[in-house]
């Protein structure tokens, strides 16, 4: 198991000088299968205003768990059942009397998460992270047409990316890449515990970029 961390993220803005809404994602775009084999989940849209100051703040804690997904009209809504897995470690999804259940994680191949499904059917299944305090995963990754035998193997590294866009809502599912590229990008196990960050436009180019406060 990796070292346990959590990270405290702030976003703000002062007199911004246009609205914008700012959406996170945790993206690693170099895994092979990435908007084929599983696709990234919106995990915040924030929305800053024009004029004076605002702020919205993000927990992630390197806790991960495997859920069994359900997903409504493109969004991941709820987890049917789930479990804590660690890296290297596997779990298997079953059903009995309409009754989901993980098995208890064991030791698996070395830097992958690996969850088998053996409900007899195809199912939908989520990699996301445990805050403390959560009764449920927050999804990253979303896993469909799991077929009855197969399994997910997810490598998972926390890549933060923030986009400028108003098109997406928090837990939509991504199937392509965002039109726009992300004005930031960051590993949070680099980052301290508690970090602010000041959302910025340039008045004369319309660009933004995010900064440390």
């Amino acid at each position: 198991m990796s070292r346990p961390f959590i990270r405290n993220l702030t976003f703000q803005s002062n007199n911004l000088g246009k609205d914008a809404t700012i959406m996170l994602a945790l993206i690693n775009g170099d895994l092979k299968g990435l908007y084929e084999d599983f696709f990234p989940i919106v995990w915040k849209v924030s929305t800053f205003g024009k004029e004076g100051a605002y702020r919205a703040q993000a927990t992630y804690t390197n806790q991960l768990a495997f859920s069994k997904a359900q997903v409504v009209n493109g969004n991941l809504i709820s987890a049917g059942t789930c479990v804590k897995i660690n890296d290297s470690e596997k779990t298997t999804l079953t059903q009995a009397n309409d009754v989901y259940h993980f098995s208890a994680p064991q030791a698996g191949t070395s830097g992958i998460l690996q969850a088998e499904n053996k409900t007899g059917a195809v199912q939908d299944i989520a990699v996301g992270f445990m805050n403390k305090g959560d009764l449920m995963p927050t999804p990253a990754l979303y896993f469909n047409d799991v077929g009855d035998g197969s399994s997910v193997k997810a490598q998972f590294t926390p890549i933060l990316r923030v986009y400028v866009t108003s098109d997406y809502q928090e837990t939509a599912i991504l199937r392509g890449a965002i039109d726009t590229p992300p004005i930031w990008t960051q590993d949070l196990a680099a980052l301290a515990e508690s970090t602010t960050w000041t959302l910025k436009r340039d008045m004369a180019t319309g660009h933004y970029s995010i900064v440390q406060a």
